[in-house]
């Protein structure tokens, strides 16, 4: 949490721009900054002033900075997507990762594949390397891969997103 400490005579960002005096018990001083303006902007533009400052008022001291960080990211995330705010961005970020889930399943099923269907190796000695399926770590991954049972490899439902 930020000094609550006796500032000096400049204003803080909300008052200035709402072009009032600044008080020294200002419910905006500790989390708008002088040197901050268009935070304050971004906020009040979004939710408006006397919100903020009820939201503010309501919420404990200790978690105020957290409370007053997150509006500004939601504000920010609204004005560049006034529909979807926030969320829009969540669910881009979730789409991604079902994405990169679908990915990495069809690598680990072409790999697995790919070591139970290729002849066994030999290394410069003429000992056999040991393949894939060999690999403790490794041996239930070719099983769960080999069924090749389009059912299971398109069911993508146990993955959470939005659309």
């Amino acid at each position: 949490m930020r000094n609550h400490e006796p500032r000096a005579s400049s204003s803080c960002a909300a008052c200035k721009f709402l072009k009032r005096r600044c008080t020294p018990n200002c419910i905006f001083a500790p989390y708008f900054r002088s040197d901050e303006p268009k935070k304050f902007a971004k906020v009040h533009k979004v939710f408006g002033a006397s919100n903020v400052s009820k939201i503010l008022i309501e919420v404990p001291e200790e978690q105020r900075e957290d409370t007053v960080n997150s509006l500004a990211y939601e504000a920010e995330a609204r004005l560049r997507d006034p529909v979807y705010g926030c969320i829009g961005a969540i669910a881009l970020l979730q789409r991604k990762m079902v994405e990169l889930q679908v990915d990495l399943a069809i690598a680990r099923a072409r790999l697995a594949r790919y070591a139970a269907n290729s002849p066994p190796l030999l290394n410069d000695h003429g000992s056999m390397i040991p393949t894939f399926a060999e690999f403790p770590a490794c041996g239930g991954l070719v099983d769960s891969f080999s069924q090749n049972s389009s059912d299971t490899m398109n069911d993508f439902s146990q993955f959470p997103y939005i659309f």
